[in-house]
């Protein structure tokens, strides 16, 4: 099941299935009009010789020229998009390809032109003229006319929505919005219910009697989601526990240690059979990159990427890479204010069944902070920037440990402005920031 929902993820967002879909809508349209043709009488058809009044030369006519055209607008909505892919991909970074080819504006837009091709093609090939038994299908030439009128709107929103995605901005906003979304989804979202306290006692005086067996994985590639009710369904059934070696976002060797598993009674270890290896690596999809559905830091890793290109020698954007900052200031924020969950996980106030591997605040804010801050040496914009975020969600939380992670970073902060600010008056700004944030972060 598990192997099923990475499958139907990947055909949703690629760019082929739904236009494949639209075309296959289009074939039953062309279909379902030629029949009704078929079906009625057309004496009315004289009443309007404007819109029906085209012979059979005429309607193959109208409908070869959309055909053609609607070729060669697909051709072009198609060179737009791998030029913008291209684009994008050298400005900003690659991984944010990736929300490209899932766009249901991109996907729609091309299988409206393709589908209009082959709506055309079906429709052509029934008409006869006289000699051949002479028939026109008039509603089925309209339906065409109408499709066509109706992708010169589809082409002209598409220039300007292939415009409006190149900007920066709606770049970042993007990939910040489903990165929310994953900390809504995955916050305070938890993997079964937080180990009691006798359970995790029991756990830690059994550890030391159990024998743990590493299951490998029988794929290369970054875990891309966990199927938590699999996993303490196979421990409770088992009557072990299920130890994670690689969480969610993390790479893995076909062959290296995936997970392992450790029997409650002692004893030999669980023998690992052909069935039980594939169950608990069915538990587990793998892919070759990285998805933000239930990996959070992914996109917080994306809005990095795009902040250090941003302040690389080759673009020297400093605009882009402070709105970087903010919004991943914002997630900071989100996050600062959510409980994280326990790695010790069980069912139903039972013994422990899983060990999982869950990033942590810390985790989170070193990497949203750690590489701008090396890469933004001697940037007054980026050091003034850093301090805010820092600020902000520090107005968000009141545990300490994680205002110790944020009065850590501003620090630093503070230490790199000091040393590499060649101004005084750059320094001072600085230094003046950092005196209101400080004592916040204590």
């Amino acid at each position: 099941m598990n192997k099923l929902h990475t499958l139907w993820r990947n055909i949703n967002d690629s760019l082929w299935f739904v236009p494949t879909l639209m075309v296959a809508a289009a074939m039953v349209l062309a279909y379902g009009l030629v029949r009704l043709d078929m079906s009625i009488e057309h004496g009315w058809v004289k009443d309007y010789p404007l819109l029906f009044g085209a012979g059979a030369s005429g309607a193959r006519g109208v409908l070869t020229a959309i055909a053609g055209s609607m070729m060669t607008v697909a051709s072009l909505g198609f060179s737009l998009t791998l030029s913008t892919l291209g684009q994008v991909s050298s400005q900003y970074t690659s991984r944010v390809l990736r929300n490209f080819m899932s766009s249901r504006v991109n996907q729609m837009v091309l299988g409206s032109f393709v589908s209009i091709f082959v709506y055309c093609l079906l429709v052509l090939r029934t008409i006869r003229d006289g000699d051949e038994g002479g028939f026109i299908p008039p509603l089925a030439v309209t339906g065409g006319l109408i499709l066509a009128v109706l992708s010169i709107g589809v082409l002209v929103f598409f220039i300007h929505h292939i415009a409006s995605i190149m900007q920066a901005g709606v770049i970042i906003e993007g990939v910040a919005e489903e990165t929310e979304a994953a900390i809504r989804r995955l916050f305070p979202q938890e993997l079964g219910t937080a180990a009691s306290e006798p359970a995790q006692q029991a756990l830690f005086e059994k550890a030391d009697k159990m024998t743990w067996v590493p299951v490998p994985a029988e794929a290369t590639g970054y875990v891309q989601r966990i199927n938590e009710e699999g996993l303490i369904t196979l421990a409770r059934r088992l009557n072990g526990v299920v130890r994670m070696e690689r969480g969610v976002g993390g790479f893995v060797a076909q062959g290296a240690p995936l997970a392992s598993i450790a029997s409650y009674t002692g004893g030999p270890a669980l023998t690992l059979t052909d069935e039980l290896l594939a169950e608990l690596n069915g538990q587990f999809s793998t892919g070759r990159q990285r998805t933000t559905e239930q990996d959070a830091g992914f996109g917080v890793r994306q809005l990095v990427d795009i902040a250090l290109k941003a302040l690389s020698p080759g673009i020297n954007d400093t605009s882009t890479a402070v709105m970087c900052i903010d919004y991943l200031g914002a997630l900071v924020v989100s996050l600062a204010a959510r409980r994280f969950t326990d790695p010790l996980r069980t069912d139903e106030d039972g013994p422990v069944r899983i060990i999982t591997v869950q990033p942590s605040f810390a985790t989170f804010v070193n990497t949203a902070f750690d590489q701008i801050l090396v890469s933004g040496e001697g940037n007054l914009a980026v050091y003034l920037r850093l301090l805010t975020a820092l600020d902000t969600a520090a107005s968000r939380t009141q545990v300490p440990a994680r205002l110790a992670v944020l009065h850590a970073h501003a620090t630093r902060v503070t230490e790199a402005a000091t040393q590499t600010l060649t101004a005084a008056y750059d320094r001072d700004q600085v230094q003046a920031r950092a005196r209101k944030v400080l004592p916040r972060l204590s």
